[in-house]
C-alpha cells in the first residue's frame, strides 16, 4: 500500500465507537455446542468454507459433498472427511501448526449461514476413515473438530448478493478457463486447450 489513507481504524476503542454495541439477539444466538436447531443446518449443508491459521499463512478453503457429509459425533464434536484434492494441504499444514478453525456452512436456497469456531485434529485412523467411504474410496484423513462456538449469520449478505437467485448466475465462458489461467501463469508449460478439453472428465473420475 502506498501513501497514507484517512479514516483507518487502528484500535478497539475506535472500532467500538464506529460500530457501537451488538444487539441482544446478536449475542443470544451464540452458544458453545451444536443445538438441535443448529444440527439441522449442518445436516442439510453440502458445502462449507474452512478457515485456518498457520505459522506463516492464513487459508480459507472449500469443502463439499452430499448434504450431511460433515457428521455430528456429539454436541461438541464434528467430523469432516478430507476428500481428494490437489495435495497442497494448506489447511492441514495450518492445523498442525495451530488447531484453531472456523467453518461457514452454506445450504443452497437458504440465505442464513451457520458459523462454527473450534479446534481441529487430523486423524488417519482406519476405522474412522472407513465410516466415510464413498464409491469404494476412503478419505486420506478426517478432521475431528471440537466445537467452541456456534451461531447463525443472518440473511443480509446472501440477499444483497443475490447468491441463490438464478438471475445473478453467469455463463462460465465469461471467465478465463482453467487451462488459460495455467498456461498464462506458467508461460505455456501447463494448461492450454487440451487441458480444458479433458478437465471435466478428469474431475468426474477423481471426485473421491
Amino acid at each position: 500500500m502506498t501513501g497514507a489513507r484517512n479514516g483507518i481504524v487502528r484500535d478497539l476503542a475506535a472500532l467500538g465507537a464506529l460500530y457501537g454495541t451488538p444487539g441482544e439477539q446478536a449475542c443470544a444466538k451464540e452458544i458453545d455446542y451444536v443445538h438441535p436447531h443448529y444440527r439441522k443446518f449442518i445436516e442439510h449443508a453440502p458445502f462449507v468454507v474452512l478457515a485456518t491459521c498457520g505459522d506463516t499463512q492464513l487459508d480459507a478453503s472449500p469443502r463439499g459433498d452430499a448434504a450431511g457429509f460433515v457428521r455430528i459425533e456429539d454436541e461438541k464434536t464434528l467430523l469432516i472427511p478430507d476428500r481428494r484434492g490437489n495435495n497442497r494441504i494448506d489447511t492441514l499444514r495450518n492445523i498442525v501448526a495451530d488447531p484453531r478453525i472456523a467453518l461457514l456452512f452454506l445450504i443452497p436456497g437458504v440465505s442464513e449461514t451457520l458459523r462454527v469456531r473450534g479446534r481441529a485434529q487430523i486423524c488417519a485412523d482406519a476405522e474412522l476413515l472407513a465410516r466415510f467411504e464413498v464409491q469404494g474410496q476412503r478419505p486420506r484423513s478426517v478432521l475431528i473438530v471440537q466445537v467452541d462456538s456456534v451461531f447463525f449469520q443472518c440473511a443480509r449478505a446472501a440477499m444483497r448478493s443475490g447468491l441463490w437467485d438464478a438471475r445473478t448466475q453467469i455463463d462460465r465462458s465469461q471467465l478465463p478457463s482453467i487451462g488459460t489461467i495455467l498456461a498464462d501463469l506458467s508461460q505455456s508449460r501447463l494448461g492450454g486447450e487440451r487441458f480444458d478439453r479433458l478437465l471435466q472428465a478428469r474431475l468426474n473420475s477423481t471426485l473421491y
